[in-house]
């Protein structure tokens, strides 16, 4: 049930599919910074009683991490620097500060993230099952995690402040929208 207000550009897969080794080097990246997220979330004691649950999202994030990592080196593709994403930044620095307002903004965030990685990744593995098997499955298989990821997080703002949450919701689904539209040149996955 992703809610999102706008398309991905038309531009973005072809670019991805043509660059597929930046590409797994900017998710293994990504995966590393989730699982950080997901600890540094623990911070916030309108979430103590997650704490469980966010440890579980960081563990598989590492996970996933690693999985990225081994698929570089099986394919021989160095782990190189990360290049900041242009949109995760733009959601980012709406985040309001003050306990409960950051930690609602910081969830949807996460939210909106791990929503449009669902998201991407169903296109890539569509996209790669013709051309290459082996990735198309690996990226089919994390769909159902990171759409679980989205829920929590949303659930978890929710469960803080639920008018607040979707107040602040319906705001992000606009600045997603519009971030979404501004051009990207980097082969990346946000």
């Amino acid at each position: 049930m992703l809610l999102f207000r706008e398309k991905i550009p038309a531009d973005w897969l072809p670019k991805v599919l043509a660059n597929i080794p930046a590409v797994l080097v900017d998710h293994a990246h990504l995966e590393r910074k989730a699982a950080t997220t997901a600890l540094n979330l623990e911070k916030y004691r309108d979430l103590y009683a997650r704490v469980g649950e966010l440890n579980a999202i960081a563990i598989e994030e590492l996970e996933h991490f690693q999985l990225v990592l081994d698929l570089l080196k099986h394919r021989g593709i160095p782990f190189g620097q990360p290049y900041p994403s242009r949109w995760i930044s733009g959601l980012m620095n709406s985040v309001r500060s003050g306990q409960r307002h950051q930690v609602i903004d910081h969830l949807i965030c996460c939210a909106l993230i791990e929503g449009r990685s669902c998201e991407k990744f169903q296109i890539l593995a569509r996209a790669l099952g013709p051309i290459d098997a082996e990735l198309a499955q690996f990226y089919a298989d994390l769909v159902e995690s990171e759409g679980n990821h989205y829920a929590t997080y949303l659930l978890m703002a929710r469960g803080i402040d639920g008018p607040e949450t979707d107040r602040r919701l319906d705001g992000y689904l606009d600045l997603d929208a519009k971030l979404i539209r501004e051009p990207n040149p980097l082969p990346m996955l946000h």
